[in-house]
C-alpha cells in the first residue's frame, strides 16, 4: 500500500504492532481499546465500543436498533457473520399498509423490528469473546449514567430533526432540553438508559456463579423475556403497535456465511442479500473487465464509469434483494463473470443513463403498485455508525451499529428506541423485500472484511444509508486500484449516485443525480454533466458522503487505522 495519490490534509496514517480499534465516535474507540488493554479479544472491544456507540451516538444508533456483525478468526481464517436484524411482527401486514397508509409505512410504532443489537452482541460474546456483559457494557453504562459532551455529529443531527422529535414527548425531552436541540459541548445524560443497561449487567451478576454463559443468557434474558421486554409490549399494545411479549422473547439472531467475492487480487467478504452488502461485489465484478487505473483517479471518465456500474447493480439490488427465508435470491447469478459481462456492456462510455437501467434479472415486482417518486433533494442519511477491531492475535471484528431516534418513541422508563428498520421494507405486491411477519427488511449497513493483495486483513464500513456500499466502494479501489495508503484512501474526495429508489421509505429517486465533494473541482463536475449527468457539488468535506473507520493487519503484524475526518469518529492503537 505504498505510492499513488495521497490526501494528507488530517493526519498521517496511524501504526500499531499490538491491537487497534477505529469507531464513530472518539470515545467508543477508547472503550474498545481499553477493552484490549484489559486483556481482551477483537469481539469483547468490538462490542464495548459498539455498544457505547449506541450511547454515543444514541441520535443514529440504537441500544435496541440494528448491529450487523462480521468476525473473522485468526486462527483459521474462518469469516462468519450474525445478521443483527429484527424482523417484522407476528401481526405486521402489508395489506394493512396499503389500505390504511396509502402504501406508505408511516413514522413511529408501526414500522417497529424486533430489537436486534442486544441479542446480536451477546451471541458475539457467548461465541467468540471472553468478557462478561457487564464488563463490556460497563463503559457504556458510564457514557450514560455520567453524560458526555454532544459532539457536532449529533448536534447537527438533532437540530435537523426538530420537528420530528417534538411529535414524541418523552424523545422531546431528552433532545430537545427547554424546547431547543442540544448545542456542542452540552453534557448529555440518558438515566434511563444507563439503568436499563446496568438491569442486564445485574441479572447476568445474579447468575454468575453458574458460569459465563448462564451470565450472558441471564443477560440476554433480561431483555427479551423480562422486565424490559414487558415494558416495551405493554406501550406497543396501548398505543396502537404491533409488538408483543411473544415476539421478543421468540426473536433470535442468524450466524450466517458471508459472501465472498474477489477483485484485482482483493477477496472482498460481505453479509448476505437481507442487506445491501452483495452490492458491493457485483460493482466489482462489473468493474473487472475495465482498466479503472488507465482513466486517472476522480477523473470524470473514473467517476462516470464507477457511476455507471453503481446504477446497474442498485437496479439489480431493487429487482432482487429480500430476505433468503422467504425470497430466492438469485445471489450466484448476480456475482457470475458472465452476468456481470452482460451488465457491463450496458455502460456507454460518452452517455449517462438518465435514471436508473432495468434490472438483469427479471423483477417480479408488480411496477403498476409500486409509482416512482422523485425527490428534489437527497435525503439526510447519518443514521448509522460503525466499528472496526484487530487484536493482538489477528482476529477481526467489523460491525454496523445503526437505527434512530427521531421517527419512533422513546419507551418511558427504558430510554430506548427499539428499532424502526421496517422503514427499508416496501409495501408492493411481489417486492422482494415486501413486509411480512417474520421477515427481516433490506438492511443499509453491512460490515465488511477485505484481504488485500499483500495479505493484509482490513475490516473497513460506514455510516451513509445508500452510500455506504459507494463509499466503501471508493475506499477500496483507492487501496487495491491507485496504491493508496488507508489515510489516503479514506480522505480521498467521494462521490454518490442516487438514480434508484431509497432503501428509506418513502423509497425517493433522484434520477440521473450524483453529488460529489467540491474537491474534485468545478471542471470535473462541469463534464460529467456533459455526459448527461445531473452532477453537483457537494460541500469540501460533508458527512453525506458517508465516514469510513478501517484497521488493516499486514502478515508481518504491522496495524494500520484511518477514522474518518467527516465525522466525529477516530482509531487509537499501540
Amino acid at each position: 500500500m505504498t505510492g499513488g495519490a495521497h490526501y494528507f490534509g488530517h493526519g498521517r496514517v496511524l501504526m500499531g504492532s499490538r491491537h487497534m480499534v477505529s469507531a464513530g465516535h472518539y470515545s467508543a474507540a477508547h472503550a474498545g481499546f481499553l477493552v484490549l488493554e484489559a486483556g481482551g479479544n477483537a469481539v469483547d472491544a468490538g462490542v464495548a465500543a459498539g455498544m457505547a456507540l449506541g450511547v454515543l451516538h444514541s441520535d443514529i444508533v440504537n441500544v435496541a436498533g440494528v448491529a450487523p456483525i462480521m468476525i473473522r478468526l485468526a486462527d483459521s481464517g474462518q469469516v462468519v457473520t450474525i445478521d443483527g436484524l429484527g424482523v417484522w411482527p407476528a401481526a405486521a401486514s402489508a395489506q394493512f399498509f396499503r389500505r390504511e397508509h396509502g402504501g406508505r409505512i408511516p413514522e413511529g410504532l408501526l414500522r417497529t423490528v424486533t430489537p436486534a443489537a442486544p441479542a446480536s452482541w451477546i451471541a458475539a460474546l457467548e461465541r467468540y469473546g471472553t468478557m462478561s456483559f457487564g464488563e463490556v457494557a460497563q463503559h457504556a453504562i458510564r457514557f450514560a449514567a455520567e453524560g458526555f459532551p454532544v459532539h457536532p455529529t449529533m448536534a447537527e443531527f438533532v437540530s435537523g430533526h426538530v420537528a420530528d422529535y417534538v411529535r414524541f414527548p418523552q424523545n422531546a425531552a431528552l433532545y430537545l432540553p427547554g424546547g431547543r436541540p442540544m448545542a456542542v459541548g452540552e453534557t448529555f445524560v440518558q438515566t434511563e438508559l444507563a439503568a436499563t443497561l446496568r438491569h442486564m449487567a445485574d441479572q447476568e451478576k445474579a447468575q454468575a456463579q453458574k458460569g459465563r454463559s448462564a451470565g450472558l443468557a441471564a443477560a440476554r434474558a433480561a431483555f427479551y423475556e423480562g422486565e424490559i421486554a414487558g415494558k416495551i409490549a405493554a406501550y406497543h399494545r396501548e398505543n396502537g403497535g404491533w409488538m408483543t411479549r411473544p415476539d421478543l422473547a421468540s426473536y433470535r439472531v442468524s450466524f450466517e456465511p458471508p459472501v465472498r467475492t474477489s477483485y484485482a487480487g482483493v477477496e472482498v467478504f460481505s453479509c448476505g442479500p437481507w442487506c445491501q452488502g452483495p452490492v458491493l461485489g457485483q460493482i466489482l465484478a462489473i468493474l473487472d473487465g475495465i482498466d479503472l487505473r488507465a482513466t486517472g483517479h476522480n477523473s470524470p471518465r473514473y467517476i462516470h464509469c464507477l457511476t455507471e456500474a453503481m446504477k446497474l447493480a442498485f437496479a439489480d439490488r431493487e429487482a432482487c434483494y429480500g430476505d433468503p427465508r422467504f425470497v430466492e435470491v438469485p445471489l450466484d447469478r448476480l456475482l457470475s463473470p458472465e452476468f456481470a459481462a452482460e451488465r457491463r456492456r450496458r455502460i456507454d462510455p460518452n452517455r449517462a443513463t438518465s435514471h436508473m437501467p432495468e434490472p438483469g434479472i427479471a423483477s417480479p415486482i408488480a411496477r403498476a403498485e409500486e409509482p416512482r417518486l422523485v425527490a428534489r433533494e437527497p435525503a439526510l442519511s447519518p443514521d448509522t455508525s460503525y466499528v472496526a477491531v484487530i487484536d493482538r492475535h489477528g482476529n477481526a471484528f467489523s460491525a454496523t451499529p445503526s437505527d434512530t431516534s427521531y421517527d419512533t418513541p422513546i419507551i418511558p422508563g427504558t430510554g430506548l428506541c427499539p428499532s424502526s428498520r421496517g422503514s427499508q421494507s416496501f409495501t408492493a405486491r411481489g417486492h422482494p423485500s415486501e413486509v411480512m411477519p417474520g421477515k427481516r427488511p433490506r438492511l443499509t449497513p453491512n460490515p465488511a472484511i477485505a484481504i488485500l493483495r499483500d495479505g493484509s486483513v482490513m475490516p473497513f464500513g460506514t455510516p451513509g444509508g445508500d452510500v455506504q456500499i459507494q463509499a466503501m466502494l471508493q475506499v477500496l479501489l483507492n487501496l487495491a486500484v491507485f496504491d493508496m495508503d488507508v489515510t489516503s484512501a479514506v480522505d480521498a474526495p467521494r462521490f454518490a449516485t442516487y438514480s434508484f429508489p431509497s432503501s428509506f421509505e418513502p423509497h425517493e429517486e433522484l434520477p440521473g443525480r450524483l453529488m460529489l465533494e467540491a474537491r474534485v473541482g468545478d471542471q470535473t463536475v462541469e463534464a460529467l454533466n456533459g455526459l448527461g449527468h445531473d452532477a453537483r457539488a457537494w460541500p469540501e468535506w460533508t458527512n453525506q458522503a458517508g465516514a469510513v473507520c478501517a484497521v488493516s493487519r499486514e502478515p508481518s503484524g504491522l496495524l494500520s487505522g484511518a477514522a474518518d475526518p467527516r465525522r466525529s469518529t477516530y482509531a487509537v492503537g499501540w
